[in-house]
């Protein structure tokens, strides 16, 4: 009898084409369902909670495949870790209900942004955080971080081809912080649309050393005009950070 099997992933994304399987790319979902097949002699296909882009890394990211398999839930880990790639790391493996969904059951997901401020980029962090040579104030940075959260359509923030059939987001929080030495930016909602979170830090970080930056924020926002945003930050400064599920289903 099939069974409903949740991983929590780990990956650095810098040498991977994004989550999503592409024809002569390599992908996360890509070597994880080569490892599956190995292990159970047949396609095993995956669905993830949120499918990240070329070179964006994960640190909690989640996703669900079916089996019938006598391999125990938590054996998982172990068994398809021996067959992943280096950047590509099991953290957990459970059975789980068969109504759980990684990507529909979520309630929220959340992301990070990493940046740096450094004249010579480390070339220990360079692939995995933005390096600028001076930070705008915290202050005003949060001033505009604090425009997306609630219900908005965010048509202003979305890639030209985003297939989603409505661009209204609801965002629980979003803020910037110092962390070990790095800026972070932390954002919270139900769902993202394609190079949303990437295009509004790179529109905060053109606004935020302006005057009035929340009240520029905000009209960004509200004009629903992609000309009228920022650059999109770079890929490599973001992780999937984690998801949150109702306890009794995942």
């Amino acid at each position: 009898m099939s069974r409903r099997i949740k991983l929590v992933l780990s990956y650095d994304g810098t040498d991977f084409s994004g989550w999503q399987v592409q024809p002569e790319q390599r992908t996360v979902q890509g070597e994880l369902e080569k490892a599956l097949y190995k292990l159970h002699g047949e396609r095993t296909s995956t669905i993830v909670a949120g499918r990240t882009d070329s070179g964006v890394h994960a640190l909690g990211q989640v996703c669900h495949f079916d089996a019938d398999s006598s391999i125990p839930g938590e054996k998982y880990r172990e068994a398809i870790n021996s067959l992943l790639p280096g950047d590509v790391r099991i953290l957990s493996s459970l059975e789980v209900i068969r109504d759980f969904s990684a990507r529909y059951s979520a309630l929220m997901r959340s992301y990070k942004y990493l940046i740096q401020e450094c004249t010579v980029p480390s070339p220990f962090s360079r692939k995995y955080a933005l390096s600028l040579r001076e930070l705008p104030p915290l202050r005003y940075l949060n001033e505009c971080a604090r425009q997306v959260i609630g219900v908005h359509d965010f048509t202003a923030f979305t890639a030209a081809g985003d297939p989603s059939k409505t661009k209204i987001r609801e965002i629980f929080s979003s803020s910037f912080y110092m962390e070990n030495g790095y800026l972070v930016y932390k954002i919270e909602g139900t769902a993202f649309l394609w190079k949303m979170i990437r295009s509004i830090i790179g529109t905060i970080l053109e606004t935020a050393p302006l005057s009035f930056p929340g009240e520029r924020m905000k009209d960004i926002l509200e004009s629903g005009d992609r000309t009228m945003a920022g650059t999109t930050a770079p890929a490599k400064g973001l992780y999937f950070y984690k998801v949150r599920y109702d306890e009794q289903q995942g």
